[in-house]
């Protein structure tokens, strides 16, 4: 990993994602020729979150709309919005996501742009130039939120939506290690950050196996931060790993999901 989180967090998080890429993450994997008909034809549906659609009456009608699909590369929500009818952008901080959104519009013959860039900097867009952003489960791993809120605002068409989905920051709070064994041990305070929290030699086993460094932020910022920006939060839901590998499912939903409203 050519980079240190410490002095240059975007450039190291660009690089872990690649990788995550090469190790076919969940979330790097394209979605099929089979799926793009499907959405071609009506039938379709994205998350924001692990496991929960999003409720089709977010999108709003699609045709013809201008979509930032943001910090949402891997070939998998930008493509379906594009067969669905929108014109969609997909920007990212990993260009080997954005590889695999350009590789599923080649294949499928979809009109989507990619743009490489931090997605709390959208100096790339003009004002107003979008009906929609789809924000999944990525500002974890930008060590403030705020700058990422005002930023769709300035981007979004009065009257345009913004679809987010985050983590419920209780997730921070416990020791992974522990995690990862099925206890949930309480140990960290919110907000969290793998660069603050995390032992010297906790963040080097962080880079040798080539995961991204992650931030937990506070309600206050993620919701909280909507609002301030400008927005109306609109709609609300919760969502959990549904998985047998993760303990708090037992307890609590650990992501959340927004619609907001400019």
């Amino acid at each position: 990993m050519p980079d240190d989180p410490n002095s240059n967090l975007v450039s190291y998080n660009r690089h872990a994602w690649d990788q995550q890429v090469e190790k076919e993450n969940r979330w790097t994997r394209p979605v099929t020729s089979a799926e793009i008909e499907q959405a071609r034809n009506g039938d379709w549906q994205i998350v924001l979150t692990p496991s929960k659609p999003v409720p089709r009456e977010w999108f709003g009608d699609l045709q013809g709309k201008d979509v930032l699909c943001l910090a949402s590369g891997g070939g998998q929500q930008g493509p379906i919005l594009a067969a669905a009818g929108a014109n969609v952008t997909v920007f990212d901080n990993s260009e080997k996501q954005l590889a695999q959104d350009t590789q599923v519009a080649k294949r499928d013959g979809l009109t989507i742009q990619t743009v490489q860039g931090d997605m709390a900097n959208l100096d790339a867009f003009a004002d107003q130039s979008f009906d929609l952003i789809f924000h999944p489960c990525s500002n974890t791993f930008v060590p403030t939120v705020l700058p990422v809120w005002k930023e769709a605002y300035r981007v979004l068409r009065i009257g345009g939506r913004l679809l987010s989905g985050f983590c419920n920051p209780i997730s921070y709070i416990f020791d992974y290690d522990q995690w990862q064994k099925g206890e949930l041990v309480v140990r960290h305070s919110i907000p969290y950050s793998d660069l603050t929290d995390l032992s010297a030699a906790e963040q080097k086993q962080l880079m040798d196996d080539g995961e991204p460094f992650c931030f937990g932020h506070t309600l206050e910022d993620q919701m909280g931060g909507q609002i301030a920006a400008g927005f109306s939060l609109t709609g609300f839901y919760e969502d959990y790993w549904n998985s047998d590998q993760e303990p708090i499912d037992k307890y609590i939903a650990s992501f959340v999901a927004t619609q907001a409203t400019k």
